[in-house]
């Protein structure tokens, strides 16, 4: 280290006698032409200072990078799902592996990880033998819509298939059609058929494996009733990718702005941030269940043109994240005449498409509503995106899945290629549950009816607890929430006591971070300030998933009963 400090602090030296060798010259004769002999040597004595100069400033150890020489963006980009508050948890896991009695909380968690390890632990009891149980001291994440992490199972479909692309190996073995669903077996021989040299592990087009863009077309159309084209489908590791492309795309500087609804999923505000350009929110009505005005854009519309700002494009979620709503029919059409209208790129975030548990509600995409009202591709510019990492599937670490691009010119489309082309391209398991997400097993298939037992057993299970959180939160002091119609989530609002405001004011936090952190360390229970979202001034909320298995429920509404009706005695007001 002493030795690379010492060179670096040569060639400063080097550099800096050269620069004082320069100016004397130009001091001379400013019109003069450069010297064509050396520089005449400096003193010893003034070498001696420079070098001492910069070696202390070498050994002193200024970081090359620090946060005021990185980029500004990075620092304005914040992304409150994985925020302060799941860092102050993470910190607080570790605690409790280290001492099991350092936080109020301190539920064990015993995980048999199969029938066999079940097995083995009972016949050690019953022979009185020595065994050791595997414990987890339990911090409930809560923030963020990752259901396999507490405990969905995927499905077995889609696992069998994703395995027999991994490893073809197995189709050849007679074993395999004991253990595999014959149409799994048939559908992985079809992908496999798809993939150039039938690798898995080799980089793919840098749109996605075409035989599987045809796929998801196909399944976008047979739920559309509209024709769909593999060429207009762009496969991305998750739908996060496709989102922050759209933004490199649409952003030129901070004077272009996005429409975003407030509450928004921090994606948007973050990479809105990240690519440098302005953020123009519109506001859900709380009032009639998050309801999306269209007066509202207007309004916000004109405002952001008034300051200068060019608004590129519109972002809608549907169903809402964080806040659970499912848009009307009628709704969406005035939405796309909208953007119709004032000239507006359409993105559609329809990741929660599956994800409906209210009967007088249904989803239709941003696409469906703009074809059934005649417009083209000539009239309107839509992104629809999706993911595998929601709906009942939750394959979050598979990293899966597309936008579906209408509406751009030859030109443009060469460019979003292009940003496509610098990633290479999508981890090419994800490709094949994307095409698996949007062609399931149909009737008559083998695995047909196990795969609607899972896929309904899962929707309805998260229908209940979507009932059961938003019937507890309501039933409290505080508290108000709207129902949850679809998504994962709930996003409740606290009525909190001004006492409570007060203290979290005067520690420099946001009211409603100030109770997520008090909720964490007195249960164990991880939830993300409304804060992070975006709310109406002088409101607070929280966004809380519905994702914990389900026999956990009333634990987890009793533990945060209790929670709430202290915090609430302690700072009435």
């Amino acid at each position: 280290m002493r030795r690379f400090a010492a060179d670096r602090a040569r060639r400063a030296v080097a550099a800096s006698l050269r620069g004082a060798a320069s100016s004397r010259s130009a001091a001379a004769s400013p019109l003069a032409p450069a010297p064509c002999h050396p520089a005449p040597p400096v003193g010893a004595a003034a070498m001696a200072a420079a070098l001492a100069r910069t070696m202390s400033t070498a050994a002193a150890g200024t970081p090359p990078v620090s946060l005021n020489t990185i980029n500004p963006k990075v620092l304005k980009c914040e992304y409150a799902v994985r925020g302060e508050i799941v860092t102050h948890a993470q910190n607080l896991q570790q605690e409790l592996q280290k001492n099991p009695d350092s936080l109020p909380f301190d539920e064990v968690c015993i995980w048999m990880v199969s029938t066999t390890t079940s097995l083995l632990l009972l016949l050690s009891m019953i022979n009185g033998l020595s065994y050791i149980y595997l414990f987890q001291w339990q911090i409930l994440y809560c923030n963020i819509g990752n259901p396999q992490s507490l405990g969905q199972q995927p499905v077995t479909y889609f696992r069998e298939v994703l395995s027999l692309c991994d490893h073809p190996a197995l189709l050849d073995k007679s074993e395999t059609h004991a253990l595999y669903s014959s149409d799994a077996i048939e559908r992985a021989w079809q992908i496999l058929d798809k993939i150039p040299g039938r690798a898995t592990g080799a980089y793919s087009h840098s749109q996605g494996i075409k035989g599987l863009r045809d796929e998801i077309a196909a399944g976008i159309a047979a739920r559309d009733g509209f024709h769909a084209s593999g060429d207009n489908i762009f496969l991305t590791d998750g739908a996060s990718p496709a989102v922050h492309m759209m933004m490199q795309l649409l952003i030129g500087s901070e004077k272009d702005g996005i429409l975003c609804p407030i509450p928004q999923y921090p994606l948007y505000s973050a990479s809105i941030a990240l690519h440098g350009g302005s953020l123009v929110p519109y506001f859900l009505d709380e009032e009639t269940g998050w309801g999306l005005e269209v007066d509202e854009l207007k309004k916000q519309l004109e405002e952001a043109r008034s300051k200068g700002i060019t608004v590129r494009a519109l972002v809608a979620i549907n169903p809402g994240n964080p806040t659970g709503q499912v848009l009307a029919e009628e709704n969406q059409k005035k939405i796309v005449e909208f953007c119709k209208n004032e000239g507006l790129v359409l993105l559609a975030d329809e990741v929660y498409q599956e994800n409906i548990y209210v009967e007088d509600k249904q989803f239709h995409s941003f696409k469906k509503i703009a074809r059934s009202l005649g417009y083209t591709d000539d009239d309107l510019p839509l992104v629809s995106f999706q993911s595998v990492s929601k709906g009942y599937y939750g394959e979050c670490g598979k990293r899966g899945g597309y936008m579906e691009i209408t509406g751009f010119s030859p030109e443009v489309r060469e460019q979003i290629y292009k940003l496509a082309s610098v990633n290479l391209c999508s981890n090419v398991s994800g490709q094949i549950l994307a095409s698996l997400v949007m062609n399931p097993p149909k009737a008559g298939d083998e695995s047909f009816e196990s795969f609607m037992v899972e896929r309904d057993g899962i929707l309805s299970s998260l229908a209940r607890r979507a009932k059961a959180l938003e019937e507890a939160f309501n039933s409290l002091e505080g508290i108000t929430c709207n129902k949850a119609e679809g998504a994962m989530y709930l996003f409740p609002r606290l009525h909190l006591p001004q006492k409570a405001i007060g203290v979290a004011q005067a520690a420099g936090t946001a009211p409603d971070a100030y109770y997520a952190k008090r909720l964490l360390e007195a249960t164990g229970i991880v939830i993300v300030p409304g804060s992070g979202f975006g709310q109406v001034p002088g409101t607070w909320h929280f966004r809380c998933t519905i994702l914990p298995q389900e026999d956990k429920m009333p634990a987890i509404i009793s533990r945060f009963k209790e929670f709430h009706e202290k915090f609430m005695d302690e700072f009435r007001d």
